[in-house]
């Protein structure tokens, strides 16, 4: 079997480091009994990443705060992550059937380190080879005409454009009203503010990909823009980055260039 994303370790690393912290901002108390020695080490590296860390700390908690939304209007809401990685939204939020596919080694130590039957949500895991099967078949049992909330969290980040193009037919298909959730870089952010930890992640095996003009690629791709939040600007409002409000309105490319994106199918 395939070793764990390296990359699913920094990110939940991130939130550990988070929970433990005096004033933390997600609070994802779950997070720690992922990082096993193999996943510290790999953490460890990246601890000193404050901007990118709390940009990863921003992201986790913007999707938070629209799932609350959505589940305090339907508590009964079909919640769908794909590549959910050592996510655990559904014990921390109220309401929802939850719905997690991923690679099978990831799902095989989740269940193992954060049991389905500790959850107070429903959930299903749903192991998923993406280099070798569609989650087309996968997710299909779920199909249908209900409301749907789908979340593609630090996902986007690593397709290329083909890949992302399907993913998006995929979820369209599967779910004609969902509501998808992601987080998109744009070129600029990433050709600069992002380069330093770009450079550490390409020592995991990874690369990061970016959207030129998302908006359009996104209706291009069936979506209708409902919302967009700044990941940096929530940073700053969140104290996990310190810089005046004011100076912020003369830094576009940070705080434009990476940003979650709130869609409706």
């Amino acid at each position: 079997m395939k070793p764990i994303s390296k990359t699913a370790y920094y990110c939940c690393g991130v939130r550990m480091q988070d929970a433990e912290s005096r004033n933390p901002v997600c609070n994802d108390r779950y997070a720690r009994l992922f990082m096993d020695d193999a996943g510290l080490e790999i953490f460890r590296p990246f601890r000193s990443e404050k901007k990118a860390n709390a940009g990863n700390v921003a992201r986790a908690r913007i999707i938070d705060d629209y799932l609350h939304e959505q589940l305090k209007a339907n508590p009964g809401l079909l919640v769908v992550t794909v590549g959910a990685g050592f996510d655990s939204r559904p014990y921390r939020q109220k309401g929802g059937s939850w719905v997690e596919v991923d690679e099978p080694q990831l799902i095989a130590y989740k269940n193992e380190k954060l049991p389905i039957a500790d959850c107070p949500n429903q959930l299903q895991r749903i192991p998923n080879d993406f280099a070798t099967e569609s989650i087309v078949d996968k997710l299909r049992p779920f199909a249908g005409q209900q409301p749907v909330v789908c979340v593609v969290e630090g996902v986007l980040l690593y397709l290329d454009p083909a890949a992302r193009q399907q993913l998006f037919q995929t979820l369209r298909e599967l779910f004609p009203h969902h509501t998808l959730i992601c987080d998109v870089m744009q070129p600029k952010f990433l050709n600069s503010y992002a380069r330093p930890v770009q450079s550490r992640i390409s020592g995991l095996g990874a690369s990061l990909s970016a959207i030129d003009k998302p908006q359009a690629v996104f209706e291009e791709s069936g979506y209708r823009l409902l919302r967009v939040t700044s990941i940096f600007r929530r940073a700053v409002e969140l104290g996990l980055v310190d810089i005046p409000r004011l100076v912020l309105k003369f830094m576009q490319t940070l705080c434009d260039g990476y940003s979650i994106y709130l869609l409706e199918a």
